[in-house]
């Protein structure tokens, strides 16, 4: 059995519909002013996205989890996005599919916060 690499994705509403219509097991091309798909390697980041990010533009936000046969993540550069645990995935969104190729599992949520009403 191959390693796995444990990932972690701040999501928003949107695109978390769209992880579901595939059944939890991909993620949805990018836009074209997304050229980066930029999954975190630590979920206290993830969760900081989404509570900073993710609320107050969508009114709530997702944090899930997944996972990446290890040897093929290896060819992606973790990237110090701040401090030293503040470490991101860099994924050429024209390489997304292939990298979905790679997912082993299903893609969970593991936090969801929503605005205040």
């Amino acid at each position: 059995m191959s390693r796995t690499l444990t990932l972690w994705r701040p999501t928003g509403p949107e695109e978390l519909a769209l992880v579901r219509a595939s059944g939890n097991r991909r993620w949805p091309p990018r836009l074209p002013e997304q050229p980066i798909f930029y999954p975190v390697l630590n979920e206290d980041y993830a969760i900081k996205i989404v509570r900073d990010w993710n609320v107050p533009a969508s009114g709530s936000g997702y944090v899930t989890r997944f996972a990446v046969d290890a040897g093929f993540a290896a060819r992606y550069p973790v990237r110090q996005a701040g401090g030293r645990d503040i470490l991101e995935l860099w994924v050429p969104a024209e390489e997304l599919e292939e990298f979905n190729d790679h997912l082993v599992g299903l893609i969970e949520v593991v936090h969801e916060f929503h605005g205040s009403t």
